[in-house]
């Protein structure tokens, strides 16, 4: 019932652009790019104009008209265009050097791989002003750095022995929030690409970045939670590659994941729309696949996994995405079907914390929500006769009954896999089946190919284990389940 759960690459760019692009008629103005021999000029006036504003007003002007792709296309291709703008990002003046950054920055969020190719000769010294410098260039040059190591795997081969890891592990300790938020986009991007696994994720496990990650997953209100999304997210990628996760969890991921979990569930629910919830799908996905390694049992922080209060920061935030993100209920609930595969005391939480209930309130709604809420179910049936006891009477069977007229065979299967669960453990959940009119509920899908052997087992397992439920008019009550 464990799953591990992979993000597929979330590529992207990220662009700062601190006034808009150039009014039409202008150079490099909205809806026009710059012709080669204009580019040649502004070039040559950022090199030699008489004055450094004159120079950095060419280069604001080159860098308007970098914002077309067609411009962007023409400069790579001109003689001496990328060695000219390096030579100007090596400048003594810092206005130059933040105009060329800039410039290049226009470069990098091309979309065309062949321009990122072309900037190769500008990585060693961006990665040079990753210190030393204002918090604002540092900023420009990691996203510009991240740009180009999304489309060229040659940029990223350049960078590693360049050493983007150690100037990222020197930069991570930054005061600056857009500092630290700038480099886990650039990180992120190279957790990314394919080679990450075997020449990358490696060279960030042995550096001091990881510990830096798991600190910098918690959100501050003075930082707001882009810093913490974004190293959620390099987390997340580095867990997903499998590399070595026991060592992860030696170093706390578990931990620091479990305390975050409850208290990130109380800030969505007050204020769902502060960005927060951005940073649940990284962390749920990151939490429930670290569950699913052998080593997660003896791993430091594993009781507080196992306290109630992290299935009620689950269900907090179900309740939450249901108004505002149902697209990230499937992940908590994904993290819940995790949680209680292999642990009983997790189940009887459920069950003493009355959270069936909301579970079978999920089933109208979509099929990847519906399976998922009665994998969970049967995680708690899964457990023996007292689980089954405890969760069978009230709303289960009517929502059964109501999963069973629907047509998707998926959520039909995983209800039938339910019910086969409660008919072996618990008896009198097939008689009180068969007295609704269950029999009538199988029949319709007798005809389906995927469900039609599944279907007869479990009549044949109905109608052997119904008998009538006990008479005494003061019943037994279902001992206890074991203890948390």
């Amino acid at each position: 019932l464990r799953k591990v759960r992979r993000q597929q690459q979330l590529v992207s760019k990220r662009l700062l652009r601190e006034d808009a692009p150039g009014a039409a008629g202008e150079p490099g103005g909205e809806g026009e790019g710059l012709a080669r021999s204009e580019m040649q000029r502004l070039l040559r006036a950022a090199q030699r104009g008489t004055g450094e504003k004159e120079k950095e007003a060419a280069l604001g002007s080159l860098r308007r008209g970098l914002q077309h792709p067609q411009s962007q296309r023409t400069f790579i291709r001109m003689e001496g265009g990328i060695r000219a703008l390096v030579g100007l990002l090596t400048s003594s003046r810092a206005g130059l050097r933040l105009e060329a950054a800039r410039c290049l920055h226009e470069l990098s969020h091309a979309d065309d791989p062949a321009v990122a190719e072309a900037c190769l000769p500008s990585t060693s010294y961006l990665l040079t002003y990753l210190s030393g410098h204002s918090a604002d260039f540092v900023e420009l040059c990691l996203y510009t750095l991240g740009n180009l190591a999304v489309d060229s795997e040659a940029v990223r081969k350049q960078l590693l022995p360049q050493g983007v890891i150690s100037a990222m592990a020197a930069c991570v300790q930054s005061p600056h929030p857009a500092v630290l938020e700038a480099l886990g986009y650039a990180l992120s991007q190279l957790l990314q690409a394919k080679e990450a696994s075997d020449q990358i994720i490696p060279r960030v496990l042995a550096s001091p970045l990881l510990r830096h990650v798991l600190r910098l997953l918690r959100p501050t209100p003075e930082w707001g939670p882009g810093v913490a999304v974004e190293f959620a997210w390099c987390l997340h990628y580095i867990v997903c590659s499998q590399v070595d996760n026991p060592l992860l969890i030696s170093r706390g991921a578990l931990s620091a994941l479990a305390e975050l979990l409850p208290e990130l569930a109380g800030a969505v629910s007050e204020a769902p729309d502060t960005g927060l919830e951005l940073l649940a799908c990284p962390v749920l996905r990151s939490l429930g696949n670290l569950l699913a390694e052998e080593s997660a049992p003896a791993a430091p922080g594993w009781e507080r996994l196992r306290d109630e209060r992290i299935l009620v920061a689950v269900f907090v935030l179900v309740r939450a995405f249901l108004r505002c993100r149902p697209g990230l209920v499937p992940e908590c609930l994904w993290l819940l079907n995790n949680l209680t595969a292999d642990d009983p005391a997790l189940c009887t939480a459920l069950l003493t914390l009355d959270l069936i209930a909301p579970l079978l309130q999920l089933l109208p709604s979509s099929q990847e929500v519906s399976v998922l809420a009665l994998t969970v179910l049967c995680n708690v049936a899964e457990k023996g006769p007292l689980y089954c006891q405890r969760l069978w009477p009230g709303p289960t069977l009517p929502s059964l009954l109501a999963t069973l007229a629907l047509s998707d065979p998926e959520v039909v299967g995983q209800s039938l896999e339910l019910l086969q669960l409660l008919f072996l453990h618990w008896p009198e959940a097939a008689h009180d089946f068969l007295q609704q009119s269950g029999l009538r509920a199988l029949e319709q899908h007798e005809g389906h190919t995927e469900l039609r052997d599944r279907v007869r087992a479990l009549k044949e397992t109905a109608l052997r284990g119904s008998r009538p439920p006990p008479t005494s008019c003061d019943p037994t009550p279902p001992p206890p389940l074991p203890a948390l």
